[in-house]
């Protein structure tokens, strides 16, 4: 017999709203029960995690796993990359869109971290966003304007829990709709003033726990998607809604969309969000690191 599996198995109790801890003991047991040798590493706190994420990357070890949802893999996925270990995602989350992105099962924790043993290497792209100096990664969609307002709302909102508690926000912030003025610039070509309901630049397809924004976006090909939605009024936006829960909004004429490897934007107000987090006010350059990260995925 050859020698066992050694796994850091990184646990982010808070994600969930505490669903991970259930979902972190499940996966402890399946790769112990498949042979592996386990590492337990409990985070309390993003700071807490970054720095168990270390501690993972400079022990003899020959993966990680994480147990969060995309926020959590995104906190410390950057350090993770660096080390070049794979990294095994067990969704926990109140979105798990990477998780959808790439297949990985989101209510069957046992699936998910047998990927670190059985699974099979899939190197996927990583996401950039560039604000008042400092840098931040993400792994599936940057949204800006309309979008990005509700991601503020759904982290205030405390109910209802997972994906309803984003549309709930999401008709909070159509009573409050105003247009938003971009400035873009794709590629390094001129700015363009692009005024606009939404602006979404998509590493995978969908956020909000499965809303498929960038339905062509795929999360190895180098390029992230862009999808700009016109100015359009409350009950134009309301009808666009079932399509864009379909990712069938692509074709609509007050939608646009463009493949691009960096976008450039600004407007008075800006935030933007990305998994979840606010990553940046005012204006922001998006970009792309290709192959950036080896993640291991069940197979088909």
């Amino acid at each position: 017999m050859g020698e066992p599996v050694r796994l850091a198995l990184i646990v982010n109790p808070q994600a969930g709203r505490g669903h991970a801890v259930r979902v972190g003991a499940a996966a402890e047991r399946a790769l112990r029960a498949a042979g592996a040798e386990v590492t337990l590493l409990v985070g309390e706190s993003a700071e807490q995690t970054l720095s168990l994420a270390r501690r993972a990357v400079r022990a003899q070890s020959d993966g990680i796993v994480v147990v969060g949802g995309d926020g959590t893999l995104t906190g410390i996925v950057d350090v993770l990359a660096q080390s070049g270990k794979p990294i095994t995602l067990v969704p926990a989350g109140t979105g798990n869109d990477l998780a959808r992105s790439l297949g990985i099962p989101t209510r069957d924790p046992r699936t998910a971290a047998l990927a670190a043993i059985h699974g099979r290497a899939r190197t996927i792209d990583l996401g950039t966003v560039s604000s008042r100096g400092s840098e931040r990664v993400f792994l599936t969609v940057a949204a800006l304007g309309f979008d990005a307002k509700v991601s503020e709302r759904t982290n205030a909102l405390r109910r209802p829990r997972g994906p309803l508690r984003y549309y709930l926000a999401l008709v909070i912030e159509l009573v409050r709709l105003r247009p938003v003025v971009f400035r873009v610039s794709i590629d390094g070509g001129s700015a363009q003033v692009r005024p606009g309901t939404l602006l979404a630049v998509g590493n995978t397809r969908s956020y909000g726990g499965g809303m498929p924004i960038c339905p062509g976006a795929n999360p190895d090909d180098g390029h992230l998607d862009v999808v700009h939605v016109a100015p359009v009024s409350r009950a134009r936006l309301v009808r666009l809604f079932p399509l864009l829960l379909r990712g069938r909004h692509l074709r609509r004429p007050e939608v646009r969309h463009e493949r691009a490897t960096s976008v450039r934007v600004s407007a008075p107000d800006l935030v933007v969000y990305a998994d979840g987090e606010r990553v940046g006010v005012g204006e922001c350059s998006i970009g792309v690191r290709p192959g950036a990260v080896t993640m291991m995925i069940p197979r088909e």
